[in-house]
């Protein structure tokens, strides 16, 4: 008898086997059913497909184009879902054999092929199972009701993700359901009902194996990429698990956002794809109307090199309508300089002056009602601090073909950008885990983000939800956060380098010339502006720098515009020495060859000369005194000489108290002055008509002894500092 007992069992198992494999292979040749319900062809819904797609899905949705309101116009619930989904069912509640597979879309994302999650399925040894997360809703006190879960797990039933058998999933759906019910308590009740669960065999995807919820679990889920692989999917570390579906459900919308940049194919081998995906291509006709809006709603340095980026931009004046909001007194007339120069220039051109009681808020809701009035395709948004060094940029953000876009701006050398890669728990700025990669553009391509500003491109199809109005809340988070509120996505890219961020924070408009004191801040724009366009070619291996007396080279170092600033800064301060051997600022209070001049530390820009003479006459040094090193260099002694025929026309004969000595001319010889010029004794070698914003760099002591020629007619201006004393 035991051992015909244990024939029989085995014989039974085998033959269950049996059955089961049976079953499995059944439904796998009868085509499976994935529904889904959706109302809008969001983007959340468009990535949705195009995941399906990627793993060749088909997808039948339910709902799209109805309006999400029940009879009486009042919007309706989950229970909606469930009705249409009962309604689809009807022709299939007989089928044993057919899988069905229910998802939300907006919020979903497929992870593999139907192979794969088939086979999931049948891990379970279920009729139906739906996906879990750690949170009991809507009804908290149900708690208790759930069975105990045996080992580790999320505990409770999530309604986003099921999948099961067609004539078990229908008889599930059996108990009515008013469209405004909510589906999650529906099933939550269902599954709670212990009879009901035995009797259609429901389960719980407790960890992860088939489907992901990611709400409350965001530290588990890690994108993974086994070096087999060419894609990107996603693994729950805690039950080293790797869903086939994942689930944003929740507060974790953004989280499925961010890993969606990387997910379904969307970056393969390392490279991004979706960014080759539904572009347009602006080549012949007429090209899209844009309403470019310029703010400037702080003091910013470098504005008129923005300004001058704008003029650039390599798009049809005739498809620009542009509008200027200054909220800076101070900037009215680099503003004017702009609009005088481009008048006439584009579609319409509108400016809406500092004074005119516009709020930063109330400029950019005004700019978008604007471009309505305007009947633009786009609305081009740019805030002063963000340099549009790249003149095809327009072009690149349009052809993206994306709701909302922006080019990714950084700060110079710096890791300040124009978007946020997360959000903190507060709505704040978090570091995602890819931002450094593609702020450095170790990454390249387009990605979902939570937050842009500064510079951005909306289409006309959004503007209708484009507030910049929230509680206590600044524009741009605004904006942002009715953005995220709506399921609109927000877009940067980094194809190319678009252009640079300012940093606006030490911007001091009491000075005299106060874009001349940002080098610290703004190096890369203080670059540009002030050092001579030949300067870094005198860096090169083969340069050969003009000498015109023994061991005295001559080097472009400051544009005119260094030069005449620079002369500015210190006539507006105007405590000029005297000139006598009496001086306060020395310690000692004795000068032995006294000049009539003005020290940086009295205009505040020590700090600033010590720093270019680090970054931008050391290198030169270097290049012509083979051998000497230090850095940085020391001075305290930087100064501006003012030689005049009725002051102090010349200077007799001395060595500096220096290493090297620099001399830059601030002015233009037989234009500005006649005269003046350096000559050095030993050599009886001359220096004049010296060139403006060239710097003469010699020995300071014992060799070069010299003088200061006399100036005629005139001011003459120059810069020295005796390096290293």
């Amino acid at each position: 008898m035991a051992r015909a007992w244990t024939w029989w069992t085995v014989l039974v198992i085998l033959s269950l086997d049996g059955l089961a494999s049976y079953a499995a292979d059944d439904a796998s040749t009868k085509e499976p059913l994935i529904f889904t319900v959706a109302s809008n062809a969001t983007e959340g819904y468009v990535r949705y497909l195009r995941s399906a797609k990627h793993y060749d899905l088909t997808v039948t949705t339910l709902g799209m184009g109805k309006p999400w309101l029940g009879g009486n116009m009042k919007s309706v619930g989950g229970g909606y879902k469930i009705n249409l989904l009962r309604e689809a069912l009807k022709p299939y509640r007989a089928d044993k054999d057919r899988l069905v597979l229910f998802t939300d879309s907006y919020d979903v994302l497929f992870l593999a092929p139907w192979a794969k999650i088939q086979e999931k399925f049948a891990s379970f040894e279920a009729s139906i199972v739906f996906g879990a997360e750690g949170f009991c809703w809507p009804d908290e006190s149900l708690k208790s009701a759930y069975p105990p879960l045996e080992g580790r797990g999320m505990r409770y039933l999530n309604s986003g993700l099921f999948m099961g058998y067609a004539d078990k999933l229908y008889k599930l759906l059996k108990t009515p359901v008013k469209d405004a019910e909510d589906d999650q308590l529906y099933y939550t009740k269902a599954y709670l009902d212990g009879e009901l669960r035995q009797e259609l065999n429901i389960k719980l995807d407790h960890m992860a194996t088939l489907f992901q919820n990611l709400n409350g679990v965001e530290e588990q889920v890690v994108l993974s990429l086994e070096p087999s692989e060419k894609e990107a999917t996603l693994a729950n570390s805690e039950y080293s698990t790797k869903p086939a579906i994942v689930h944003g459900n929740g507060p974790s919308k953004l989280t499925l956002n961010s890993y969606a940049n990387y997910l379904a194919g969307a970056f393969v081998d390392g490279e991004c794809q979706t960014v080759k995906e539904g572009r347009l291509t602006l080549s012949g006709g007429e090209l899209p109307l844009v309403t470019m809006v310029l703010f400037v709603e702080k003091p910013t340095p470098f504005l008129e090199e923005w300004f001058g980026t704008i003029a650039k931009l390599n798009y049809p004046a005739d498809r620009l309508d542009v509008l200027v909001h200054s909220n800076v007194a101070y900037h009215a007339g680099t503003v004017k300089a702009f609009l005088d120069a481009q008048e006439g220039r584009y579609r319409s051109l509108k400016v809406i002056e500092h004074d005119g009681d516009f709020t930063e808020t109330a400029a950019r809701n005004f700019a978008t009602k604007h471009c309505e009035l305007r009947g633009c395709d786009y609305l081009f948004v740019v805030d002063s601090e963000g340099h549009l060094d790249d003149p095809n940029v327009l072009r690149a953000l349009i052809e993206a073909n994306r709701n909302v876009i922006a080019p990714v701006l950084t700060r110079p050398e710096k890791v300040w950008s124009n978007f946020w890669g997360a959000l903190s728990g507060q709505g704040f700025y978090a570091r995602s885990n890819d931002y450094m990669d593609i702020v450095g553009r170790k990454l390249v391509g387009l990605w979902n983000v939570p937050f842009v500003s500064i510079v951005y491109l909306v289409k006309r199809a959004v503007l209708p939800e484009v507030s910049y109005e929230l509680q206590e809340t600044d524009p741009d988070m605004a904006l942002c956060w009715h953005f995220r509120s709506k399921g609109i996505f927000m877009h940067v890219i980094n194809v190319e380098q678009y252009g640079h961020l300012i940093d606006t924070e030490y911007f001091d408009m009491t000075r005299t010339h106060p874009d001349f004191y940002q080098l610290f801040n703004n190096r890369h724009d203080w670059e540009q502006r002030y050092l001579a366009p030949g300067y870094k070619q005198q860096l090169e291996a083969d340069f050969v720098p003009q000498q015109p007396c023994p061991d005295v080279y001559w080097f472009a170092i400051g544009s005119d515009r260094f030069c005449d600033d620079l002369r500015e800064i210190v006539e507006a301060f105007g405590e000029w020495s005297d000139g006598s051997h009496s001086d306060k600022r020395l310690q000692g209070g004795y000068e032995a060859v006294p000049t009539r001049d003005i020290h940086m530390n009295q205009v505040g820009l020590e700090q600033l000369w010590l720093k270019f003479l680090q970054l931008y006459v050391r290198p030169l040094q270097e290049k012509v005194f083979i051998g000497y090193f230090h850095d940085p260099p020391r001075s305290l002694m930087n100064f501006v000489v003012r030689y005049r025929p009725d002051e102090q026309p010349s200077l007799r004969p001395h060595h500096d108290s220096s290493t090297y000595t620099i001399n830059i001319a601030l002015n233009t010889a037989g234009v500005d002055y006649e005269g003046g010029g350096c000559r050095f004794l030993r050599y009886n070698c001359s220096v004049t008509d010296t060139r403006k914003g060239w710097m003469l760099l010699h020995p300071g002591r014992l060799t070069h002894f010299h003088e200061g020629l006399l100036t005629t007619k005139g001011t003459r201006y120059i810069m020295i500092s005796f390096v290293d004393p």
